[in-house]
């Protein structure tokens, strides 16, 4: 078998740009991939292109060697871009791999640890209360896991983020819905790496224990030595992971006990394959996956087909919930896909992935978007 032709289809579907990849064969086996690098997804179509020109007329199976191949076919390897590319070809590779054999790709993986895998919501208010009604109704919806977020009124607040002031008021509506809530739901907050190491303890200071089950991204990723002196500041578990773009990146937070969650990305990290590796590596550290997944059904299934195979489980992120947007897991353009429901998602047991993608479906235009480019109150930039 070999590969003869590979297809980025940059394309708008429900209400944002997805990034997929489509890989066909000689024998008539293609396979679906897609790359994580929202609102950069033309720049990875040129990387998935270069690639092209010396995959095609290659073997499909050999997707390890592959995988090599395109992470050091050039002097600067790495970096985002090239492994989103990279990831959205050996999710494709891996689809193409389950349909020759007839298997599901976990079959691929190992097997099965689970007959499904757990699933997080994520909901939020602009108030403690609408926070606790948002939280009630995805309780009530079927989760026993969520983040929890303060939004705020856009018609003041558009545009700006002041870290002081949302880290106060964050903290009084999680300590207020968990007084609501009781113990038992596993409550996390994301900051979407927006604090200093400063602010972010001063959060964490600024609620009794076990207010927070999980604190998601507070600071920025380049400096692990930030994350080692926030870590002596706080007892609260860390979720950390979802922008590192390969093994190496998390190699200094599975080490030395920087993140208790990790929140990998299987279409930014390099895929199926160099996520694996990450997966082992986190359980000889009683590290437990909780994956970042914020894209369209082929994600969700490559993500949770590794769920299915890794004995160091917690949830998987998903986006049919309360509060939450809707819309992603178009049946139209994505015919065949996982089964989600409210705290679950059970993958088809289907040759490979277990999606279909209505080609004729893609008929939106890429759109240029660009995501909320924030400033503080005096003029300065910030992180989204």
């Amino acid at each position: 078998m070999k590969i003869t032709d590979i297809k980025p289809f940059p394309v708008w579907v429900g209400h944002r740009n997805q990034m997929l990849v489509k890989i066909e064969t000689d024998e008539g086996i293609y396979g679906w991939g897609e790359s994580g690098l929202s609102s950069r997804e033309i720049g990875v179509k040129g990387i998935v292109e270069h690639y092209r020109e010396f995959l095609i007329g290659r073997d499909p199976m050999q997707r390890g060697a592959l995988w090599q191949e395109m992470y050091r076919s050039q002097y600067f390897e790495g970096g985002r871009t090239l492994t989103a590319a990279i990831s959205a070809i050996d999710i494709a590779l891996y689809d193409i791999a389950g349909k020759k054999l007839g298997v599901p790709v976990y079959e691929l993986l190992g097997g099965k640890h689970r007959n499904w895998v757990p699933t997080f919501a994520t909901g939020g208010g602009n108030t403690p209360e609408e926070m606790i009604d948002v939280a009630q109704r995805m309780i009530a919806e079927g989760f026993d896991c969520f983040r929890l977020h303060r939004d705020y009124e856009p018609e003041e607040k558009e545009g700006l983020y002041e870290p002081r002031e949302a880290i106060a008021n964050s903290a009084e509506g999680l300590i207020k819905a968990r007084e609501v809530l009781g113990m038992r739901p596993v409550i996390g907050y994301d900051f979407h790496h927006r604090l200093s190491v400063a602010e972010a303890a001063s959060f964490c200071q600024m609620m009794p224990a076990h207010t927070l089950d999980f604190l998601e991204e507070p600071i920025r990723d380049e400096s692990p030595e930030a994350y080692e002196a926030l870590r002596k500041m706080t007892t609260v578990p860390f979720a950390i992971g979802e922008e590192f773009a390969s093994k190496w990146q998390f190699l200094p937070y599975i080490e030395r006990g920087l993140s208790n969650y990790i929140r990998i990305d299987i279409c930014n990290v390099g895929g199926i394959t160099e996520a694996m590796k990450v997966v082992g590596w986190s359980e000889a550290h009683y590290i437990d996956l909780m994956p970042h997944n914020p894209l369209g059904p082929i994600c969700v299934a490559a993500t949770a087909h590794m769920a299915m195979a890794a004995a160091n489980f917690s949830w998987l992120e998903i986006r049919e919930s309360a509060g939450e947007q809707t819309g992603f897991y178009s049946k139209e353009v994505f015919p065949v896909q996982p089964e989600i429901i409210p705290g679950r998602v059970t993958v088809l047991d289907k040759p490979g992935l277990g999606v279909e993608v209505d080609e004729e479906a893609l008929t939106e235009p890429f759109r240029y978007s660009e995501m909320p480019h924030l400033k503080r109150n005096d003029g300065s930039h910030t992180n989204w």
